[in-house]
């Protein structure tokens, strides 16, 4: 069939006044394609108007293409089950000019954006080989709009304290912020809603505003919006990952700012620049850092278990064995846990990247030896007044230090008798509680009060006349 160039051509040839015969042979084409044009007399290409063979199947394409769920294999299947001679190319082609199924794709925008307008982040998994072994990645990125400077960093999880301490590196590697960050609808960062109705969550909307910031969505599907961001990761697996091995965590994430400084530094044909030469420019657009930039942590409140140790991300970290029982503040931060008690830190540790069900510990946090569990105990005042006010009350002390009753009451109660009561009586009726492994205090009063009322309270047995009475 003709194009309109070559009839446009033939009919302009004809006005000249040139025969059928010399239009032919100039153009290169058969005489009656030459006389189709002349007779129709118009430069336009003609519909070609045939049929189709999947036309009479039409109703029977609609409703299975319902019912099976848009797989056009599975429509092509039941029609030829149903003796319908056409291909799967014939059918795929009547859907697409009818629609079925089928929408046409629409243009990409295009955005441009000013310097220090904006900065996107979004993350993506990726398998990276660390130690060894293939270990799945959470890469977060952020790239400056204008410029394409890059920065990313790997992470085994990535929620909202890791995206905290991930955009922080990123702010100071950029030295600044844009005024706004597009992120997609995430859940680390969005509370509810979508695209601008999107609300931050107030943990991170407190976190943008430290630095002078706000969060924006994307609106859903519209993938275009952040494509700043969403490009790069294609060739962060396909060159960063490809090939390499990483000792560590530790290793990986310098790996990553050495390549970032390598390719923000290359220059790129489309830009005319370097991303670092435009990033000269954006610079001085950009909010400057505050003052003083904080270390992110997560706080969590634990118990120091019976072993002395705390639970931090199935990771076990000492604590001092002074605190085994009590509750302590922990804090985690990006390369460190650190253990607070009060607001006094008593241990630092540095932290484990992964879940390992690891166990840390610093031997300062040990007691020392002969000086655990079973070491001797340092004597209370109480005890120190009882030895020195009566020698024999030390077996009782360590009895009721036994038994789980030598508390500060009990031993008060009993210095109060050893003063209060003769001493005699005193220490007759502990030999006895002591033989018989008494530690009832209350009992051991009676005891004393009985020998003492034996001892000091006792009638004269030949008392023939009565002593009020009696004249002499």
């Amino acid at each position: 069939m003709l194009d309109e160039a070559t009839r446009s051509a033939i009919l302009r040839l004809r006005q000249e006044g040139h025969g059928t015969r010399t239009i032919a042979r100039a153009l290169g084409i058969s005489r009656g394609a030459v006389q189709d044009v002349i007779h129709a007399g118009h430069a336009e290409v003609p519909a070609l108007d045939r049929a189709e063979k999947a036309e009479p199947y039409r109703d029977q394409i609609l409703e299975l293409h319902q019912s099976c769920k848009g797989n056009l294999v599975r429509v092509h299947e039941e029609l030829r089950a149903v003796g319908a001679e056409l291909s799967y190319q014939a059918l795929t082609a009547f859907c697409r000019r009818h629609g079925i199924g089928y929408a046409p794709p629409e243009p990409s925008g295009r955005y441009d954006f000013h310097p220090g307008q904006e900065m996107q982040h979004d993350t993506s998994p990726h398998v990276a080989k660390i130690g060894g072994k293939e270990r799945r990645v959470q890469t977060a990125s952020l790239v400056l709009c204008h410029c394409r400077m890059l920065f990313f960093q790997c992470y085994p999880r990535f929620t909202r304290f890791e995206c905290k301490v991930f955009l922080t590196d990123a702010f100071v590697y950029f030295e600044g912020v844009c005024a706004r960050c597009m992120i997609d609808n995430t859940h680390v960062v969005v509370l509810s809603g979508t695209g601008k109705l999107m609300v931050p969550v107030p943990e991170m909307a407190s976190f943008a505003e430290r630095f002078g910031f706000e969060f924006r969505a994307h609106a859903v599907g519209d993938a275009n919006r952040s494509a700043r961001v969403e490009r790069p990761f294609d060739y962060i697996e396909s060159n960063f990952f490809a090939g390499r091995d990483f000792r560590d965590w530790t290793h990986l994430q310098s790996e990553a700012r050495i390549w970032c400084d390598r390719v923000n530094a290359a220059h790129r044909r489309h830009l005319h620049a370097s991303p670092r030469e435009l990033f000269v420019a954006e610079r001085m657009c950009m909010k400057p850092l505050p003052v003083y930039v904080p270390d992110v942590y997560a706080l969590h409140q634990r118990i120091v278990d019976s072993e002395g140790y705390v639970n931090v991300q199935r990771n076990r970290y000492s604590a001092p064995y002074k605190l085994i029982g009590r509750s302590v503040e922990v804090r985690e931060t990006k390369e460190h846990i650190e253990v607070f008690d009060g607001p006094r830190r008593v241990a630092v540790h540095v932290k484990v990247i992964e879940p390992l069900d690891a166990r840390v510990t610093d031997p300062a946090h040990r007691p020392p030896r002969h000086e655990g569990a079973f070491a001797r105990r340092v004597a209370s005042v109480e005890e120190q007044r009882l030895a020195e006010r009566m020698s024999e009350t030390t077996p009782m002390v360590a009895l009721l230090r036994k038994r789980g009753r030598g508390g500060t009451r009990d031993l008060r109660w009993l210095l109060r008798m050893v003063d209060e009561y003769p001493r005699d009586a005193m220490r007759a009726a502990l030999v006895v509680a002591l033989r018989y492994g008494m530690s009832d205090l209350e009992r051991l009063e009676r005891m004393v009060l009985r020998r003492v009322a034996r001892d000091f309270f006792v009638l004269p047995r030949d008392a023939d006349t009565d002593p009020e009475t009696n004249d002499d």
